[in-house]
């Protein structure tokens, strides 16, 4: 190992802001400026691992300083769209997106490649190692005992340095998003995605979501992400939510520039009630394009939902339940019991589509005599046919049908703007 490599291992946290704080976009850019000018980064290719648009972030102003510390001290520079298995951007979505003009990236990013992650494709991927059964049972604290292929992106490994640069956000799999999350499953392969988010399934989403400090998914992610021959970093920030404002930003290692932000975004993305709701309505904003990614709007509003209680879904721009995950449709919504209790039926099907299909449909119990109980009804107000919607286990609301100044004059029902983002909880 090289001075420089050791340097970039050991790496100390800097960070800027807090959560009572909104910080002027020139101090941001002085931030990371600063930040990268001081690790020995010349010579270095560097990949950046960048969220896709189903995350807030005011990306074309972070990139920009990125780009600005990088260019011209780098021998390369290529930024890779953590999509996880969503649906991959087009050229129209990318230049919105990091803020140049559609065909304009050379114009705007000078020497930056940008590439979606072809995780559908196998010749993107290669595996940087394995995780054990034995260690996959004490990680997951015995919930799960199987053998990992840590499959990844290539264009990490074929780069001397991984740099994530993303907000983070309370998230139903893992607890706090971010991180080296970004990796796993930002641009990993099926089966290493597929473990770590049926593991967070069997804790459940109402449970994990939320929680501080090193969930045991977590604990999976960060011993997927020590396999990788990289040198990693991360630029981690937490985004005022519904706006392109931060609050704070910290760059070191994954892990400490991960922890300092989650620490941020648990005092500014948690609402707490004094009381239960008996109907929450959640605005889906349309950067949620399918339910896959619009089923945040449950999420982080199933904790505060009485018993018996519905969240209505309204995304009235929805069209689909999922554009790459077709299976949803023939396994449909259920709670977690409903599939553990009848894993033959089960097993064979990717565990991330099933652990999707519990998070939405939230706590419940199965047993072959009275049949499935959720605790809540969840119904979608989209323009997904009645049919589909039906079929997949949900309730079916007319969104046109829908009036928002109605719910929001009932005493028991919460209306909530935005949704996807901040997480409501009992105190």
């Amino acid at each position: 190992m090289t001075t420089a490599d050791a340097r970039l291992r050991t790496v100390p946290l800097s960070s800027i802001g807090g959560p009572e704080q909104v910080l002027e976009p020139t101090a941001v850019v002085e931030f990371v400026v600063e930040s990268l000018d001081r690790l020995p980064l010349e010579g270095r290719s560097v990949c950046l691992v960048i969220p896709d648009g189903t995350r807030s972030a005011p990306l074309p102003l972070l990139l920009s300083a990125v780009h600005r510390a990088l260019v011209g001290r780098v021998s390369r520079l290529t930024a890779v769209i953590a999509l996880g298995t969503h649906q991959a951007m087009s050229e129209e979505h990318i230049a919105k997106h990091l803020g140049y003009v559609e065909g304009g990236l050379e114009a705007t990013y000078p020497g930056m490649t940008v590439l979606n992650h072809e995780w559908w494709d196998p010749d993107t991927l290669v595996s940087v190692g394995r995780i054990s059964a034995e260690r996959v049972a004490e990680l997951s604290e015995g919930r799960l005992a199987v053998d990992a292929d840590v499959r990844l992106n290539r264009a990490v490994v074929e780069h001397d340095v991984a740099l994530v640069v993303g907000p983070v956000f309370p998230h139903e799999v893992v607890g706090f998003s971010g991180g080296n999350k970004y990796f796993f499953p930002g641009i990993a392969g099926q089966e290493i995605i597929d473990l770590t988010h049926w593991v967070g399934a069997l804790i459940t989403s109402a449970e994990i979501i939320g929680t501080r400090g090193i969930t045991p998914v977590r604990a999976l992610i960060d011993e997927a992400a020590s396999l990788i021959p990289s040198q990693r970093l991360a630029l981690c920030v937490v985004a005022q939510s519904g706006s392109h404002a931060l609050h704070a930003a910290a760059l070191g290692t994954p892990e400490e520039a991960w922890a300092a932000a989650a620490a941020v975004s648990a005092e500014t993305h948690v609402r707490y009630l004094d009381a239960p709701v008996r109907r929450v309505v959640s605005i889906i904003p349309e950067k949620y394009e399918d339910i896959w990614t619009a089923a945040k709007g449950f999420y982080k509003l199933e904790p505060v939902v009485a018993d018996g209680g519905e969240v209505i879904l309204y995304a009235p721009h929805v069209t689909e339940i999922s554009v790459t995950h077709q299976e949803i449709y023939e396994i449909g919504y259920h709670c977690r019991d409903y599939f553990t209790k009848q894993w033959d039926l089960f097993k064979d099907t990717h565990w991330g589509v099933l652990a999707h299909s519990t998070h939405l449909r939230g706590a419940g119990t199965y047993d072959p005599v009275d049949g499935e109980r959720c605790r809540l009804t969840v119904t979608l107000a989209t323009r997904i046919p009645e049919d589909k919607v039906r079929r997949a286990n949900l309730e079916y609301l007319d969104p046109t049908s829908v009036d928002l100044a109605a719910y929001e004059a009932d005493p028991d029902t919460m209306v909530v703007p935005n949704a996807g983002e901040v997480l409501f909880r009992l105190r």
